[in-house]
């Protein structure tokens, strides 16, 4: 595919350098994955990303390795509901583990690859629903009201608004607003989808904010502004990545578990993270 007058634009720019997304580059409904396109990290267009450009972006979050490679390398597994069946048997199983296992995290076409035969993706692929992206977020549209990629200004503005003294974002914030979310999706969406993974993946969304952006209880938010908003990583308001140690899977896991925790059991003001919601 032939670059995007959009990359050409943006060639003199250094990589590292944010500049806004333009009307005809893709994006995808990851926050994270976006500002990383939109400094340079990732093809500014968002077409044919393989996955050493998002591994390797991980790092300027405060990755570590290992959750970096997890975060990475499932999303390039070609996606299992366009896959021939007859491709799969337990022989693929046996010599190809990890593909076996996370293969319901696959969301690239079968075959699809750059020009240099490495295999890619577009990031609106991203959006396929209910792999990464689920029901509920906090700013964007549920899969079945239409637009399940693109950020909204009014949720966005709710998400800011969320701050209970105006300067940062706490753990129960984010908890009160996911559960405003939620109720307000089950008034409008009949046909949400907010269960176990789903839920596990939006504690996970949360933590990796408070921890990437704050200190695990909290986030300044400006830094919110900036990176939901402007789709950029708030460095001019102040931060900068972990400088003595990158975070792991142990501990976002911790605090994902905590989040998860406090949006259940199911009862009354809880959300189900179990029983399916519809």
């Amino acid at each position: 595919m032939p670059p995007s007058s959009a990359r050409a634009q943006s060639d003199p720019l250094k990589r590292g350098d944010y500049a806004p997304v333009n009307p005809n580059d893709l994006r995808s409904p990851c926050p994270a994955i976006n500002a990383l396109a939109n400094h340079g990290y990732l093809p500014r267009d968002g077409r044919n990303v393989v996955a050493s450009e998002i591994f390797d972006g991980m790092n300027h979050l405060g990755l570590g390795t290992f959750l970096g490679y997890m975060f990475t390398h499932p999303i390039f597994l070609e996606n299992p509901s366009k896959v021939v069946k007859s491709q799969s048997s337990w022989l693929t199983t046996v010599s190809h583990p990890f593909a076996s296992a996370f293969a319901a995290f696959g969301m690239r076409d079968p075959g699809q690859k750059d020009a240099a035969g490495v295999a890619c993706l577009n990031l609106d692929q991203l959006a396929l629903h209910n792999v990464v992206e689920h029901d509920v977020s906090l700013t964007r549209r549920d899969f079945a009201q239409g637009d399940n990629n693109m950020p909204q200004a009014d949720l966005i503005e709710d998400l800011l608004n969320a701050s209970r003294n105006s300067k940062t974002i706490t753990i129960d914030d984010f908890v009160k607003l996911r559960k405003r979310r939620y109720e307000r999706q089950r008034a409008d969406n009949p046909k949400l989808e907010f269960q176990g993974m789903q839920v596990q993946i939006a504690c996970t969304e949360v933590a990796l904010i408070l921890k990437v952006f704050g200190n695990g209880s909290e986030v300044p938010v400006d830094y919110v502004r900036a990176f939901f908003q402007d789709g950029r990583l708030p460095r001019e308001e102040g931060w900068s990545k972990r400088r003595w140690w990158t975070l792991g899977l142990v501990e976002l896991n911790m605090l994902a578990s905590k989040i998860k925790g406090l949006l259940g059991p199911p009862g009354e003001g809880t959300i189900p993270v179990v029983n399916v919601v519809h």
